[in-house]
């Protein structure tokens, strides 16, 4: 008897290695290696500053650079083929520069207010639009991740050791966005829940450094005297015990954080100056605070800010102009009601809803089977969760609305709404050797069939 079957000497193997079926998951038109490489060393410059440690590089306008760096790789991603859908996020985001564009001809400092939209806000949507369009797998958003977090971590670590102080308190050793107090309170905050999930993924000695950089962190939060940035950091915390621990069933991980924080409190309470700072929080002006008086002062600037909004409803003052309000050269210390006095009353309400995008983001990816079936693509989901409940809290207390490092976040949303909406690999391919995610994985080639 005749068998059927056809011959397959020509034919392909039977099953697919693993590494082919995760790049069939990818559409060829939708990976961009370049802008990736592109996007990787634009957040490398933003984050680690060589230019603050290396002699010479000071007088190399890397500010430009990175910014030439981002509009390059836009350029390229928008004319390299294939379609591409801008993420609701985003596009809140080109309009809310739109509206900044708009609001510079009646800037009271023209020249000033349109600085302040091109070189920094325009970075920050281009930025958030090339991670939405670069980041098609898991394995670049974590390394993106990784150099947010590890220039953060480094910068805590050195800059405790050094201990550089400024009115008692500790100043990073970076400059710009980490050099602030409160500025690096708040990239502690929610970079912390990010770090923390590298720190739950690693092994052996890797663990131990995370764990090591997490203490850091904490301890540099109360080491800045920031009451912004420890209200975010306890939020922020708050929501990785709910999320890793509670959720998550880690109850070492409950345990370990309540036994740290209740260490680290008595410890900080110690301190006459720490404690009359986090008691002024809620008592106001007291003595021994070291505010000598900035609570009012940031009262008026609120109402300030507020006014200035009410009676300039459109346009406001101009993008980076609140400060030539009333000569103080002082900003509000609220990014909501700064953006809203400084862009009109509809830049706050775009930058509302790309926060609420952002969030929306979030809550899409957790309904994907992604989520349910890949532990670290939970881990970054509820870690990007915690993170923007902290910035959020923050901005209450900070002018943060023209930094990049808000709309990175919103950006890595984006990413994971991307990653997420491809069809899963197969869950259980044989022979596989995989890395921590397990849609990161790469099989060896698989032997054909003796015939």
């Amino acid at each position: 008897m005749i068998s059927e079957r056809t011959p397959t000497t020509n034919s392909a193997p039977a099953a697919s290695t693993w590494s082919a079926r995760l790049r069939s998951t990818v559409p060829p038109q939708a990976r961009r290696p370049m802008v990736f490489a592109a996007l990787a060393a634009f957040a490398w410059l933003y984050y680690y500053r060589p230019e603050d440690f290396i002699p010479g590089l000071t007088y190399i306008p890397m500010a430009k650079i990175t910014g030439l760096f981002a509009f390059v790789a836009l350029a390229v991603g928008m004319f390299s083929g294939g379609k591409f859908k801008i993420p609701k996020a985003v596009q809140y985001l080109w309009l809310l520069l739109f509206q900044m564009l708009m609001c510079v001809p009646f800037a009271l400092w023209r020249g000033g207010a349109f600085s302040t939209v091109s070189d920094k806000f325009s970075k920050a949507v281009v930025v958030a639009m090339l991670i939405s369009m670069a980041v098609v797998t898991v394995k670049e958003l974590r390394k993106l991740l990784w150099i947010q977090v590890s220039a953060v971590a480094l910068v805590v670590f050195f800059s405790v050791l050094i201990h550089k102080t400024r009115d008692g308190r500790l100043v990073g050793v970076q400059k710009s966005i980490l050099e602030n107090p409160n500025d690096l309170a708040i990239n502690i905050a929610i970079s912390f829940p990010l770090g923390l999930v590298f720190m739950l993924n690693s092994k052996g000695l890797k663990k131990v450094i995370w764990c090591i950089a997490l203490v850091f962190m904490a301890v540099a939060i109360v080491l800045t005297y920031s009451r912004s940035g420890l209200l975010a950091f306890v939020l922020s915390l708050t929501v990785c015990v709910w999320e890793y621990g509670i959720k998550g069933k880690r109850r070492y991980l409950v345990g370990t954080v309540a036994a740290t924080l209740l260490i680290g409190l008595a410890l900080a309470l110690t301190s006459s100056h720490y404690r009359a700072r986090v008691e002024s929080i809620v008592m106001g002006n007291i003595e021994g605070s070291g505010d000598k008086g900035s609570l009012d002062a940031r009262k008026t600037l609120l109402k300030k800010s507020l006014y200035v909004a009410v009676t300039h409803p459109i346009f406001g003052v101009g993008p980076g102009c609140f400060i030539l309000v009333d000569k103080g050269w002082v900003v509000a210390h609220n990014s909501y009601t700064e953006l809203a006095a400084e862009s009109g009353i509809p830049a706050v309400i775009l930058f509302l809803l790309t926060m609420g995008a952002a969030f929306k983001n979030v809550a899409q990816v957790r309904k994907t089977p992604w989520y349910k079936e890949d532990p670290e693509v939970r881990l970054f989901t509820q870690a990007l969760w915690a993170s923007l409940v902290a910035y959020l809290m923050a901005a209450c207390f900070a002018s943060t609305e023209y930094n990049l490092y808000p709309y990175f976040m919103v950006g890595y949303t984006c990413a994971m709404v991307r990653i997420t909406s491809q069809p899963l690999p197969d869950k259980k391919p044989v022979g596989r050797i995989f890395s921590r995610s397990r849609y990161d994985r790469v099989l060896q080639p698989e032997t054909t069939l003796a015939r």
